[in-house]
C-alpha cells in the first residue's frame, strides 16, 4: 500500500510540472501568450481572453483527474484478477473500482457544471 501511495504521489508531482505544457499542447498556444511576458525589463500583458485561459486550466485539471480515476479503476481490476479467489481481496478490489467509478462520475459532473458556468459567463460579457 505504501508503494501505491508513493507511486500516486510521484505521478501527481510529475503531472504538476507537465500539466501546463500538456494544456498548451491541446490549445496550440505558446507559453508567452498565456499570461505575462517580460521583454527588456518591461511587463507585457497577454491579450488572450481570461475566459479562454480559465477554460484551458479547468480542462487541464479535469484531464488529470480523469486519468487518475481511470488508473484507480485499473488498479482495482488488477487487484481483482490477482486475488486468486480470496473473498477479502475481491471485496477490497470491488471497493476500489467502485470508488474510481464514483470519482469519474463526480469529475464528469464537475466538468459539465464548470463548462455551463463558463459558457454562461462568456455569453453575458
Amino acid at each position: 500500500m505504501k508503494k501505491l501511495a508513493s507511486f500516486i504521489f510521484s505521478l501527481f508531482v510529475v503531472s504538476l510540472f507537465a500539466l501546463p505544457s500538456i494544456s498548451l499542447a491541446f490549445t496550440g498556444l505558446s507559453a508567452s501568450s498565456t499570461g505575462v511576458d517580460m521583454v527588456e525589463n518591461n511587463v507585457i500583458l497577454s491579450d488572450n481572453n481570461p475566459i479562454l485561459i480559465a477554460t484551458n486550466l479547468i480542462n487541464s485539471v479535469m484531464v488529470f483527474l480523469g486519468i487518475l480515476a481511470v488508473v484507480i479503476i485499473l488498479m482495482g481490476g488488477f487487484k481483482w484478477m490477482t486475488a486468486m479467489g480470496s473473498e477479502d481481496k475481491i471485496k477490497k478490489a470491488q471497493q476500489l473500482m467502485t470508488a474510481g467509478i464514483i470519482g469519474l462520475v463526480i469529475i464528469l459532473a464537475a466538468w459539465g457544471i464548470a463548462k455551463f458556468v463558463v459558457t454562461r459567463l462568456a455569453s453575458t460579457i
